[in-house]
């Protein structure tokens, strides 16, 4: 029998699980930062691009798994 979540703990899990990815995209961005500084220029935009699209998938993640109530 499985056991059932609520939505407060599932909401605990998703953060915990979502602070890594902005960790992984913040890391990316600040990698490709230095790339930029110590190599060429494309190599650190390069970078700095793909820390962006993870950060993007990030938001869309969250926009599709919670409502944004106003």
């Amino acid at each position: 029998m499985k056991k059932r979540l609520t939505q407060s703990e599932e909401f605990e899990i998703m953060k915990l699980v979502l602070d890594k990815f902005l960790w992984l995209g913040f890391g990316i961005m600040g990698f490709g930062l230095f790339k930029l500084f110590t190599d060429t220029f494309t190599a650190g935009i390069t970078w700095v691009v793909v820390g962006a699209i993870v950060l993007i998938l990030f938001l869309i993640i969250i926009v599709k798994e919670y409502e944004i109530i106003r």
